[in-house]
């Protein structure tokens, strides 16, 4: 019996195999990004040409949409003619979600740098360590806009988590099907589109009955916020507690544990990454605010560290005040208010971050 073993391949044949080519029923891995760089050689000579023509600029945006809709028909021939019809559709809606993608981070990246190369001129020392207590011009600082604004923030933090934490478990845990939960839902989903200016009439008129006209005070603004800061919690937490197994809740009750103390050890560690991060996001949703803060908390340029007496600033009020109100050197203020906007964003980051380190380390450890 003569056993016939095949010739040992070259790394060559390997290679040559594994590779596809444009006549193997499938592109090569190199020729999406091929086209995309033809399609921007080809943008980019096209609206030269123009702009030498018309002797204007180079019109940025216009290159990248023509880039983009060539790229997307080039792609979309190609890929059907070597790799069939629906590969080719695939292919051409794939360009499209990446291109909307794109077309989203444009003004956020724009924002981002906008803000970030405007407000370093306006960051030192003295603007982290001072005020603007009897400064007129240049100098000063935004310590008193940042005790504000985190103290502010974090009296209407305080008063909104747990109301609407206890408002979402009170939908999902005890009133499924009532009257009651489907009018507070129905108050709830109102809340989320009320405007920012109509919640800090609603805080001022609340403590203009109680001490008077023309009371300013920081906890008026931290009861402002949690306004706009309830119907975020509540909905997000409704949501992620949904998200919950109801077999995780059978078991506990299986074992005779009652539902309260099921809702503490079981529900709320299950859904505690995403409660924690619907609850940044109300943050980040009202630590911008600057329309309710104008009306509740007012304008000062002194040290307050009492909420419950007197004016106090916030970043985003300053921001607006010293770009509205602008002095001699007009350049100093406007300075001020853009590192009173970077601050701000790196502000809402770190706490983002802090959200994502709690997230990790609270939420239930999964594992055999």
């Amino acid at each position: 019996m003569t056993v016939t073993t095949a010739p040992p391949q070259s790394p060559t044949d390997l290679t040559q195999r594994e590779s596809p080519r444009l006549t193997s029923g499938h592109l090569p891995p190199w020729a999406p990004w091929a086209l995309l760089g033809a399609s921007l050689v080809i943008g980019a000579l096209l609206f030269a040409i123009i702009a030498i023509a018309e002797n204007s600029a180079f019109n940025v945006a216009g290159w990248a949409v023509v880039s983009a809709i060539l790229y997307l028909v080039l792609i979309a021939i190609i890929s059907s003619l070597v790799e069939g019809r629906r590969k080719g559709v695939d292919r051409l809606v794939t360009g499209i979600v990446s291109a909307a993608f794109a077309i989203a981070m444009v003004p956020l990246v724009s924002v981002a740098v906008t803000v970030v190369i405007n407000g370093v001129a306006g960051i030192s020392a003295d603007f982290f360590t001072m005020s603007m207590r009897n400064v007129v011009g240049e100098g000063g600082g935004a310590l008193h806009a940042i005790v504000g604004t985190l103290l502010i923030t974090l009296a209407a933090a305080i008063i909104s988590i747990p109301i609407g934490l206890f408002t979402a478990i009170y939908l999902v845990e005890y009133g499924a099907g009532k009257r009651l939960a489907r009018g507070i839902t129905f108050l709830v989903d109102v809340m989320t589109g009320i405007p920012s200016i109509v919640a800090g009439l609603f805080a001022y008129a609340l403590f203009a009955l109680i001490f008077g006209p023309g009371i300013r005070m920081g906890i008026m603004g931290a009861v402002a916020l949690s306004v706009l800061m309830i119907p975020v919690v509540v909905r997000s937490s409704e949501e992620m507690l949904r998200l919950v197994p109801n077999e995780l809740r059978e078991a506990s009750f299986a074992l005779g544990v009652p539902k309260w103390l099921t809702i503490a050890k079981v529900v709320l560690p299950t859904s505690i990454a995403g409660i924690t991060t619907g609850v940044m996001l109300s943050i980040s949703r009202v630590i911008g605010e600057t329309a309710p803060l104008l009306l509740t908390a007012g304008v000062t340029t002194s040290m307050n560290y009492n909420l419950f007496e007197g004016r106090m600033m916030t970043l985003p009020v300053m921001a607006y005040s010293q770009y509205m109100n602008q002095g001699i050197p007009a350049q100093a203020y406007l300075d001020r208010a853009w590192a009173c906007a970077l601050v701000l964003i790196v502000i809402v980051m770190l706490l983002n971050l802090v959200a994502r380190l709690v997230a990790k380390v609270f939420s239930p450890k999964l594992g055999r």
